[in-house]
């Protein structure tokens, strides 16, 4: 039995790929050396972002001549946002009309681009067309199946994508067609997923601090076992976001999904959170344990990496739950908690403490570490004085990086306000002076 790859609904891209780029790399595989297979189809349906009847469908029509979409005619049209409430109301179309109809009662009718409210006949063949034309309306988990990981990379490597530790996101190169004996490549062009940066105020990372190399070593490690993994230590010393950057640099295939608990959860609150972490119809599924917990159970068969962030919140029952979930049959997915007391709280679940593969403590920040640490965090401090720092860190910091964050905001608030003011001591003093008695 080989392992379990991403299926359509789990590859990661930055954009969907056009109809053409998927049709002519498709026809070049069909016409060269090796045979085309479902499992080229299937992954070209993921990274188009259809279902793979839909790709099979354009394959038959671009074996006759027609790669390109033919244009749309004339008439209602349903526009993103009111895919988006179609969505949103699970596929439910005389819901979306009904909406509709309260919107344009309300005046507000403009808000989903849309002039009038047309007939429910009507806007039943307006989405009809649309998935015809192979829109995904995302109201179920596509099917996967099982497939050796060599076969998907060497399928993917024939269909002329790119993979690896930087994301699969493709573009086509110049348009060329394909040689009839076939052996011709693409020189397509690599698009890497944006990095999203916050300019003009705090960054987010730190990529050279010891305590996030080390985390993201732990992570990786319990995402490539498919384990358990739990991230610990005091308030403030930047494990969530450690833990982000971590789950930043895994391959791009490899699906995260993000969880939010609130203070106390209950099952059924946790249930929900869930479902709606892995892209289940939560609204009809959590008020029901049977089915939500087999449609969940079915998610987690896949490769991916979940992660549960306050993970102290949780009682003994919930965490028994999740559990349960990893104990499932058929599970492939890693889970990584965090927080401040997590380990306390697994502590209290006996049977869940002993399945977690890794247990990282982050600490505080060495003082040898504090000024190499801060000049990779904020550009503010890359011509502060060493020793300048290390003194703020003795005084008031104490090694914790959310309160280094706090200073870093106030020493930029006043060079804000006056662009002349230096990064010495009595900047760093007056803005550790700000943090009041608890610092």
């Amino acid at each position: 039995m080989g392992e379990t790859v991403p299926g359509p609904a789990v590859v990661a891209v930055a954009g969907r790929v056009e109809r053409a780029v998927v049709v002519r790399r498709l026809l070049a595989v069909d016409r060269g050396e090796g045979s085309l297979s479902s499992l080229h189809v299937r992954i070209a349906a993921g990274l188009a972002g259809v279902s793979e009847r839909t790709v099979w469908r354009w394959l038959a029509e671009g074996r006759e001549g027609r790669v390109q979409a033919r244009p749309r005619q004339g008439g209602f049209t349903v526009g993103d946002p009111l895919w988006e409430v179609l969505t949103q109301v699970g596929g439910n179309v005389a819901e979306l009309r009904r909406r509709m109809l309260r919107a344009q009662d309300e005046g507000v009718l403009q808000r989903w681009e849309a002039e009038f409210v047309p007939s429910l006949a009507t806007l039943h063949r307006a989405i009809k067309d649309e998935l015809r034309a192979g829109r995904v309306l995302h109201v179920a988990r596509a099917a996967s199946g099982r497939v050796e990981p060599s076969r998907y990379d060497r399928a993917l490597a024939e269909l002329g994508f790119a993979d690896g530790a930087n994301g699969p996101p493709v573009a086509d190169g110049p348009d060329t067609e394909a040689s009839s004996t076939g052996g011709e490549q693409w020189s397509g062009v690599v698009k890497t997923a944006a990095r999203a940066r916050v300019s003009g105020g705090v960054r987010l990372y730190a990529p050279g601090a010891r305590q996030v190399a080390q985390v993201v070593e732990a992570v990786g490690h319990t995402v490539a076992a498919r384990g358990i993994g739990c991230v610990y230590g005091d308030t403030g010393l930047g494990k969530t976001v450690a833990v982000e950057q971590a789950l930043h640099l895994l391959p791009g295939r490899v699906p995260v999904w993000r969880a939010v608990v609130g203070v106390g959860p209950g099952l059924p609150q946790v249930r929900a959170a869930l479902c709606e972490a892995l892209g289940l119809p939560s609204g009809s599924l959590t008020h029901r344990a049977g089915p939500a917990d087999q449609a969940l159970a079915e998610a987690l068969a896949e490769p991916g990496v979940l992660f549960l962030d306050d993970a102290q919140r949780l009682s003994p029952p919930v965490l028994d739950y999740l559990r349960q979930l990893w104990d499932s049959p058929g599970c492939t997915a890693a889970l990584v908690l965090c927080g401040a007391g997590s380990e306390r709280a697994l502590a209290r679940a006996a049977a869940m403490r002993s399945r977690v593969l890794t247990w990282h403590q982050v600490s505080r920040l060495d003082p040898e570490d504090v000024p190499r640490t801060l000049g990779l965090f904020h550009p503010l401090w890359e011509d502060a004085e060493p020793a300048d720092l290390v003194r703020a860190d003795q005084q008031t910091a104490h090694g914790n990086f959310r309160t280094w964050a706090k200073i870093t905001s106030h020493v930029c608030a006043a060079r804000g306000r006056d662009p002349g003011t230096g990064v010495g001591w009595d900047a760093i003093d007056q803005a550790c002076a700000r943090l009041g008695p608890y610092a």
